[in-house]
């Protein structure tokens, strides 16, 4: 449709102040769409109202929300959509300054830290408990017949920072080791005494989609802050690829990470009476 009008996909884009990465995942049937979505685009392409109702009602049908939206009410803005791309995505490169990542949390450790936004932001222990199950469910991506292949770059100081205590800590780390020794999983520390360049304090995400219908879906990236993450599908993203690998260059081997992780919950989080394991 979009074709015979010889429009292109920056210029439909454009035209609905939408990003090209949005325009080509509907397309392909990469993501979800909504029916005001569907609307837009039939109206943009002069689709006449006799056959616009009978489209957007076939929408409609064929329409399968992805399972988080069983959490939209507890969920902050932008992470349906970071969690849509991330159940899409063949690869995911995650650079974490602060905490473990998301996607090798234990339940403990998520808890713990959705639990202290309640300091800023009074949060029941409802929604406490949901946002720490979302978090537990997006890790099946790791799990799935294909799994997402996920590449992580970890700051030193997240093994050191206290959240929730000893034991919740060892029990982390502990996991996070074992998440390393997946196939799938390729986990760097970052040592503090280690000069690196750049420095920066701010996390990201960047991910790559398998080809789709002949087409090459474009990286896409998510920049982290208080209260949503940011998604980014233009120049920006070449130039945190190239701090991820220049991040890459500065950080340890995948078995000195696992020992340095092993090692500090042994020393730094050790729990009385546990035997050492390695």
């Amino acid at each position: 449709m979009r074709d015979g009008l010889s429009l292109t996909v920056d210029e439909v884009a454009k035209r609905l102040n939408w990003s090209s990465s949005k325009l080509s995942r509907i397309e392909n049937a990469r993501i979800g769409v909504r029916l005001s979505d569907v609307r837009l685009l039939l109206e943009l392409y002069g689709v006449d109202e006799g056959h616009l109702g009978e489209l957007l009602a076939l929408t409609q049908a064929a329409t399968r929300p992805g399972w988080w939206l069983d959490f939209r009410d507890d969920i902050f803005k932008g992470l349906a959509d970071y969690i849509a791309h991330e159940d899409e995505a063949e690869r995911a490169y995650v650079y974490e300054s602060q905490l473990v990542p998301g996607l090798l949390q234990t339940p403990s450790y998520a808890r713990a830290i959705i639990a202290s936004g309640g300091v800023v932001q009074p949060t029941s222990p409802r929604t406490v408990e949901r946002r720490m199950e979302l978090r537990m469910r997006r890790q099946r991506v790791l799990d799935k017949a294909d799994p997402l292949r996920l590449s992580v770059l970890l700051d030193e100081s997240a093994l050191l920072r206290n959240v929730g205590g000893a034991e919740v800590m060892n029990g982390q780390l502990r996991q996070l080791a074992e998440w390393s020794r997946r196939p799938n999983v390729d986990l760097r520390i970052l040592p503090l005494e280690r000069m690196r360049e750049p420095v920066i304090s701010e996390s990201f995400t960047l991910m790559s989609f398998p080809v789709a219908y002949q087409t090459e879906l474009g990286d896409v990236l998510f920049l982290d802050n208080i209260y949503t993450s940011e998604f980014r599908d233009d120049a920006t993203v070449h130039i945190y690829r190239l701090t991820w690998d220049r991040l890459l260059s500065s950080a340890l081997s995948a078995e000195d990470s696992q020992d340095l992780v092993l090692r500090t919950a042994h020393t730094k989080w050790q729990i009385y009476g546990q035997t050492p394991t390695s």
